[in-house]
């Protein structure tokens, strides 16, 4: 939870998550922004495992902010710059495959994917547990 808190406290600072940021001095060390997925899975699983809502309160501010900061006419684009909101020609397929998955996951009905009865991939691929064999 205090990872998170402090991941989230990196995205407020730009409305959004740099790819790398120094902790230290509060600033901004790799200013790029590929439209990674890890910060929202990890309110989901928080929310799943706690029933905390401010887990979704998190996720929504981070949903507004990627909306407003990377939505274009044909999709959204990965940032040059986060500082900025300099747009990229770029959208990596992850971000369908897993950023808004999860985006999707936080809101959706709690039944849709139960961590405890559903493993997901790293891409966010659902998959059911396997006994082991006898």
């Amino acid at each position: 939870m205090r990872l998170q808190h402090s991941a989230f406290s990196m995205w407020q600072a730009h409305g959004i998550e740099p790819e790398a940021w120094d902790y230290r001095a509060r600033t901004v060390v790799s200013p790029g922004y590929p439209l990674r997925p890890e910060i929202i899975e990890s309110a989901w699983y928080l929310y799943r495992l706690t029933g905390d809502r401010a887990w979704r309160d998190m996720g929504r501010t981070m949903f507004d902010d990627f909306v407003r900061h990377t939505r274009t006419d044909s999709g959204f684009a990965a940032l040059a710059n986060v500082v900025t909101k300099e747009k990229k020609d770029d959208m990596e397929s992850f971000v369908l495959a897993e950023t808004f998955k999860y985006f999707y996951l936080l809101y959706a009905d709690p039944a849709t994917r139960d961590p405890a009865t559903t493993v997901l991939t790293t891409e966010a691929h659902p998959l059911r547990p396997v006994a082991a064999p006898p």
